[in-house]
Parts: structure tokens; sequence; C-alpha cells
């Protein structure tokens, strides 16, 4: 059963498609199945006989009702007792694709992606509206940061909404407020970092920037989750900017959320 994905993209209806390189028709009863990375459970999905000739087959597969849960599936082809875990040569990545994905209101997301070793795997993650930051530098002073809202519902179109980034430390007492633009579903801020340090007598401490969008219920963490970055804690570093002598940097927690961390 030599099989080979060639293509493979979680549509906007939440359809798997793969487009496959195999060496003989695929064989009546032939399954996909999903297995997930954590638990083993496993779901089966029967394919048949696409009716593609040796050299070429498609075949799609609703997502929603098999009722898969976060985390990540590996997908394999079984035909009578034989098993094979699909191989494929698509890096699954398209940041067109996943902004246009992002775009619907959804509670869960799905993408098909190729694991580091050549194979086929599907990752399912809760999906909640977030402020995806897409750039985050210094410059005169001012903390700034751009992005794109995911998961709102929002049009992508040229309609000015009236939003604000908000800043909120350790104390709650202390939050730093700006004025922020956004254009359809793109947005733009930028704060004084002054501000940030005025605003407690320590000059010291993380502090969580948020989005408040009008038309959008709750405040938007920022957040980086449409790539293919894992792991930014790790592996993603900003310079940090010194201001009246206290250090200031971007990062990222565990679970790809923007922090500033003040101080020592």
């Amino acid at each position: 059963m030599g099989v080979v994905v060639t293509g493979a993209e979680v549509t906007l209806a939440d359809v798997l498609s793969l487009r496959m390189a195999i060496d003989e028709p695929l064989a009546e009863g032939t399954r996909l199945v999903l297995r997930h990375r954590g638990t083993g459970e496993e779901r089966e999905v029967p394919l048949g006989t696409p009716g593609g000739a040796p050299g070429d087959a498609s075949v799609a597969v609703s997502l929603a009702p098999l009722s898969l849960t976060t985390g990540r599936w590996d997908a394999y082809l079984q035909a009578d007792a034989k098993r094979a875990r699909i191989q494929s040569v698509d890096p699954g990545f398209s940041l067109d694709r996943l902004d246009a994905y992002a775009l619907d209101r959804r509670t869960m997301a799905y993408r098909a992606y190729r694991t580091r070793n050549g194979f086929l795997a599907i990752k399912i993650e809760e999906a909640e509206p977030v402020a995806d930051v897409r750039a985050v530098w210094f410059r005169e002073g001012r903390f700034e940061v751009t992005g794109l809202l995911a998961y709102t519902g929002l049009d992508d179109d040229d309609r000015q909404r009236t939003a604000r980034l908000a800043l909120r430390h350790d104390d709650p007492a202390a939050t730093v407020t700006v004025a922020a633009t956004v254009q359809g579903v793109r947005f733009h801020a930028a704060l004084s970092l002054c501000d940030v340090l005025d605003a407690i007598p320590e000059s010291e401490g993380v502090w969580e920037p948020s989005l408040e969008v009008d038309g959008v219920d709750g405040a938007l963490p920022l957040g980086a989750r449409l790539d293919d970055i894992e792991g930014k804690r790790r592996r993603v570093h900003y310079p940090r900017a010194l201001v009246d002598g206290v250090p200031i940097v971007p990062s990222f927690t565990s679970d790809d959320e923007l922090r500033l961390e003040v101080g020592a």
C-alpha cells in the first residue's frame, strides 16, 4: 500500500482534503484511521474506492462529525489487516490559508501538517477569539504591536472599529491603557514605556496585554498561534529595551501568549 500525500489541507468547512500519489487504486474497504497521540483513541472513516487511477487519488473527510478531541492525531490507511502510517511531502503551512480559516467564529480549530519525520497528522486546538500577534518592537520609547483578530467572526473589510490596548500588572491596581487602531481584522497599537514604569513604584513585574474591540465580547489576549512555530517561549527572543535604566523585554508564555517583562 504505497501512499504519499502530496497535498493536505483542512478547508473552511473543516473538511480534510487529501491529494495522494498511489501505486495502485485504493481497495474497497480501505479506511482512514486517526489515532490520538496521547490517549491512543482512534476514529475510522471508510473511504471505499474513490475511483482514481494508479498514481493519483483524492479523498475528503468531514472532521467535525468525528468528535475529535484536542491534541495531535496521526493518520493511517488500513486495508484488511494491513495498517500503514501515511507519509506526506506537504508541510501543511500557508499563512494566507490560516488567516482565511481564522476569520470565522469557531470553537475548534483543525490543521493538517507534516510531522518532523515526514508523516501526516492533524493538530486540533480549542479556538477562542484572540489578537494574533504578527510583529512586536520597541521604537522611540514605545511598545508597538500589530496583528490579526482571529476567530472573532468579524469581516476582513475597511471598517474602522473603536479599540484600546490594555496592559495589566500582577498588581490589579496597575493598568495602562491606550487607544488602538483596528481596520477590519487588522490591528496596531503603540504604548509609552515610560507610562508603564510610572504605573508602579517598583518598576518590576510581568505585564499582560489585551485588546478590547467594539463589537467583540470580552478582552482579547495577545498571542501568536497562527503560525508553525512551536514553543515560542524557548524559540522566539526579542531584544530588550532600557528605559531609565530599567530593562523591558517582550516574551511568550508556555501557551504562546505575549507578555512584557519589566525589571530584573
